[in-house]
């Protein structure tokens, strides 16, 4: 039953979107696309929120919306992407898809997603997800470039610790400064307990006599002052991600006095494990399904009368009749068992593949209008600013201003001109990746088999990581679940065997013994 009756989705990722990708302008264009289907707009969901960050409550407003109606509904909105950036609301709107509750319509990609769909229009579906996915990922690591730049400078990203204060200066921009009733009474805790005549315990209560508190104003307890003890910004140094970097911030104690409650607290110092050894395939990307432990690989050698010598790789794993006993597995049956499945994979119809070129090319332009845009406005922004740079300099040439305004305003429009540097690289390298994510998928829908055979060792990992989101060793049986869009690839080539089975269970874990026989 094809719907009658449509809900547009109009969905923002800030206020400030840009012209063209407004609300208005959504909902102007889906309207126009539901006349044309011939469908009745019953309701409108205008969402101003991130698809990759939050609890997206609109996004799960409109599904439950959609649950709730008795008849087919079509969720029409402008792009894949206005819809979903990742796949944690694939299950979810799959689901939907296969009872016939809804329909997806999505209007500048031109294809609608339904119960009867085909597999290939269903591996466009997850190859929009995935491309988005990947320039979505690109860039959020605009905002890790942000942090690593203040983490050069040796600022702090985030609230203050214990002992000092988060404040703003008059340009706006925070700082942090020492707390002048906390900071002597943090320094009294550190070298009393350096003395090595106080527990920890009795610190704790010696802290609370001295009016030590926190910022809620709760005495310390003895686990709280655990973990600040071990904080190493009070002597000049800040933890980030295991990584130590000097801050530029007052020290409350020296070095010598951190060093010496350590050896109070610890009294012995670890030696750091450093793990070594060679490049195996299915080093960290193989697991054992009967204990779920990684799969470890040992090489053995053996060396003939006659001088030669020969080299197998074996994988350790867990024999699933007996668990408590160690079974030893070739890796070479593995490697052929996971060259079955590239053999499997991908668009073998002539026509089918035709499609997802074409399709893709269309994604392609796509990208690279709204690429082409956004990168034109921020370089007209950067423009600007140069403009805005210049002309203070005449300003403070002729004396119109003085030397602290001319540094203050110069630092902030310096500080912007940084910001949008940052997002033009960070809009690069979205688009290298997105190039990169889409010359994959097609390779690997048309010749996995011989890219695999043809692979090195490093190559191979990588193919793996990409192609499968979980490997497991059941015995000597190679179990696994492919990452989409590939799940929907090896279900196209084989969907007159299986396809009704995988409907019912769409994440069911795959076995290799599944596709053993030759194809039709």
């Amino acid at each position: 039953m094809e719907a009658t009756k449509a809900v547009i989705l109009a969905r923002v990722s800030s206020k400030e979107q840009e012209e063209g990708h407004s609300i208005d302008a959504q909902k102007h264009r889906l309207q126009e696309y539901c006349k044309r289907k011939k469908l009745h707009v019953i309701k409108v969901f205008e969402i101003v929120e991130s698809s990759t960050r939050g609890d997206r409550s609109k996004f799960m407003e409109l599904v439950s919306f959609a649950k709730r109606y008795k008849e087919p509904i079509a969720i029409v909105a402008d792009k894949v992407d206005r819809v979903q950036r990742s796949f944690r609301e694939f299950p979810v709107l799959d689901d939907l898809i296969h009872k016939g509750s809804i329909e997806l319509h999505f209007n500048t990609e031109n294809y609608i997603i339904h119960k009867e769909s085909r597999s290939t229009d269903r591996t466009l579906w997850s190859m929009s997800v995935l491309m988005a996915q990947s320039y979505t990922d690109a860039m959020s690591d605009n905002i890790k470039r942000s942090i690593e730049h203040k983490t050069r400078n040796g600022e702090w990203n985030g609230p203050a610790p214990l002992g000092y204060l988060n404040q703003c200066d008059v340009n706006g921009k925070s700082h942090i400064v020492l707390d002048p009733s906390r900071e002597p009474i943090i320094r009294r805790v550190f070298e009393e307990y350096a003395t090595g005549a106080y527990t920890l315990a009795e610190i704790a209560v010696k802290a609370k006599e001295w009016g030590l508190r926190s910022k809620k104003n709760f005495p310390l307890h003895k686990a709280v002052l655990h973990r600040l003890m071990q904080r190493r910004f009070y002597y000049g140094e800040m933890e980030i991600k295991g990584a130590l970097h000097t801050h530029c911030y007052p020290p409350i104690i020296s070095r010598e006095v951190f060093n010496a409650c350590e050896e109070v607290r610890l009294g012995y110092n670890k030696k750091p494990f450093r793990y070594a050894g060679k490049d195996f395939i299915f080093r960290g990307i193989l697991t054992c399904k009967t204990t779920g432990r990684m799969v470890t690989a040992d090489t053995k050698k053996r060396k003939y009368v006659n001088g030669d010598t020969a080299e197998w790789t074996y994988l350790r794993c867990w024999n699933p009749d007996k668990p408590g006993k160690i079974q030893w597995v070739r890796e070479d049956s593995v490697m052929e068992q996971v060259a079955e499945v590239f053999s499997h994979l991908g668009i073998k119809e002539q026509k089918a593949f035709d499609d997802v070129v074409s399709y893709i090319k269309k994604t392609n332009q796509a990208k690279k209008a709204f690429h082409n845009h956004e990168l034109g406005q921020l370089k007209k922004q950067h423009t600007e600013t140069q403009g805005k740079l210049d002309r203070l300099v005449d300003l403070r040439l002729e004396g119109e201003i003085t030397k602290e305004e001319f540094e203050a305003k110069k630092n902030r429009l310096k500080d912007s001109q940084y910001e949008l540097d940052q997002l033009i690289l960070s809009y690069d390298e979205a688009d290298d990746r997105f190039t990169k994510t889409l010359c994959s998928l097609l390779t690997v829908a048309s010749n996995s088999d011989k890219i695999w055979a043809g692979s090195t060792i490093p190559e191979k990992r990588e193919l793996l990581n990409f192609v499968f989101a979980n490997l497991q060793l059941d015995g000597a049986t190679l179990c696994y679940t492919l990452r989409k869009p590939f799940d929907k690839m090896l279900e196209g080539a084989n969907c007159l065997d299986w396809r009704r089975e995988w409907d019912s269970n769409p994440r069911k874990t795959l076995n290799l013994r599944r596709f053993s026989r030759p194809l039709p």
